[in-house]
């Protein structure tokens, strides 16, 4: 595991999670159960934690006690080497099943708003309220282009700059 990943994390995390809240409609019905398993990361908005990495994946996996594992991987382009954090996720109001928290270190937590998922939970857009953070993930590594377009246009008219979105490639093997 490497650590230089989960600091980035954890500071960034930490840095999100303090600014003012603004208001972000979520999902209204999301089951985790059927969130949970592995996502690849098709686009985001540039942030410190995941520079350098490509291939980045997100495994979410149910807990017995009702919380959710976050494991965050990914290529480092630089190093030449995979990294992987290792955090925590939760829903803190049932009311409002779009809007997680994930912590990769606690007891401080960043916001993981599910903004709009498909039906058949094949793709997503996922963002915070600050609007510093975005990413549209899917099960498969390529979305259509008519999807990822529809994400970008709802991003856009919710306020994120998506001027700046960087496409992940998903070319290596793991």
């Amino acid at each position: 595991m490497k650590h230089t990943l989960l600091i980035a994390t954890f500071l960034s995390v930490v840095g999100g999670g303090c600014s003012p809240k603004k208001h972000l409609s979520t999902e209204d019905a999301v089951e985790l159960s059927s969130y949970a398993g592995k996502w690849y990361e098709i686009a985001r908005l540039p942030n410190s934690f995941e520079k350098n990495l490509t291939c980045v994946t997100a495994n979410y996996t149910l807990k017995e006690n009702g919380g959710i594992k976050v494991t965050n991987k990914g290529f480092n382009t630089e190093k030449r080497e995979w990294e992987e954090a290792n955090g925590h996720a939760k829903v803190p109001d049932p009311e409002n099943p779009g809007e997680l928290r994930v912590s990769f270190f606690r007891p401080f937590y960043g916001d993981y708003y599910i903004i709009e998922l498909d039906p058949n939970y094949q793709h997503v857009l996922v963002g915070s309220p600050s609007r510093k953070y975005l990413w549209v993930l899917a099960r498969n590594k390529a979305i259509k282009e008519e999807v990822y377009v529809h994400y970008l246009k709802t991003a856009k008219q919710l306020g994120f700059d998506t001027h700046n979105i960087h496409r992940t490639s998903q070319d290596c093997q793991n």
